[in-house]
């Protein structure tokens, strides 16, 4: 458990987050991903790096029980500082970041992937801000990188999810591939990458970085400063109280969110039904 990084072939570095059941992350996590990325960057024999996941998605965000226990603000600082520095990490990177997503993206995963420079997603990845019904704020900055403006809003409003295939419709998905294939499709793509001078990709990066039109790191601090006085005011506490019973499926699971058509990630609707109109029933 916790982040590890591997050389599987010359010239690229995977680094690969594991923290069960749905790899919410602590402070902590934040901060080894953090140093993980950076370092591989900084490797001079590394021309590509891929971010990737061990489990059922790949990241549900920062860990909520983490900021529950603690009777002040010291977790929620540390949660809000991690996640600046990872995604920071991930854009700041001194080579390109590939971005390998299955299952859920959702939070701090928006964070990750949307300062990452390429996206290679399975079928069956979902991505989207559950931050209004977590009692949270931030990262929509990073989602607007994924999708138009007034879809960003009406996600971020409604706590929605779109899958991999609208993503990819919009151009912020390199490619859907089967589950089984995300890891080899990513690394066929890292190979390409890999392929081409180092220095010379190093120069891209940081030039393609110099022309972004919004600076990442203060917009998202920006944000930031929202979620600190929805803490302060109580409000965060008052709607993160109710997280544990709106939160779960009827195995005690945490549920990833809804998509834009109000289903869960399992494919039910609010009424309850699976995609096809059948009821959910009990044992």
């Amino acid at each position: 458990m916790g982040v590890s990084t591997s050389g599987p072939e010359k010239g690229i570095s995977v680094v690969a987050v594991d923290f069960p059941p749905v790899n919410a992350l602590p402070v902590q996590g934040w901060y080894d991903l953090a140093d993980a990325v950076r370092a591989a960057g900084r490797d001079r024999e590394i021309r590509c790096v891929v971010l990737t996941a061990v489990g059922r998605g790949f990241n549900a965000g920062v860990d909520i029980k983490e900021l529950q226990r603690d009777p002040g603000h010291e977790a929620l600082i540390g949660a809000n500082r991690g996640c600046q520095e990872a995604f920071a990490a991930v854009y700041e990177c001194e080579v390109p970041v590939v971005a390998a997503v299955q299952g859920h993206c959702l939070g701090g995963g928006i964070g990750l992937v949307g300062n990452a420079d390429v996206i290679v997603a399975s079928d069956d990845a979902t991505f989207g801000l559950p931050e209004l019904d977590r009692g949270a704020l931030g990262a929509a900055t990073h989602l607007a990188r994924l999708v138009p403006q007034h879809l960003m809003r009406a996600l971020y409003y409604t706590s929605r999810t779109v899958t991999a295939a609208e993503l990819h419709a919009h151009g912020s998905v390199w490619k859907v591939v089967p589950r089984a294939r995300l890891d080899a499709a990513a690394l066929e793509l890292a190979r390409e990458i890999a392929r081409k001078d180092g220095h010379l990709v190093r120069l891209a990066k940081a030039a393609i970085n110099g022309i972004d039109p919004v600076d990442v790191r203060r917009s998202y601090r920006f944000e930031q400063g929202f979620t600190f006085e929805a803490a302060l005011s109580g409000t965060a506490d008052r709607v993160r109280d109710t997280f544990g019973s709106q939160g779960k499926d009827r195995q005690g699971k945490d549920s990833p969110g809804k998509d834009r058509q109000g289903r869960d990630s399992q494919g039910k609707d609010r009424q309850g039904r699976d995609s096809q109109g059948k009821e959910e029933t009990s044992g």
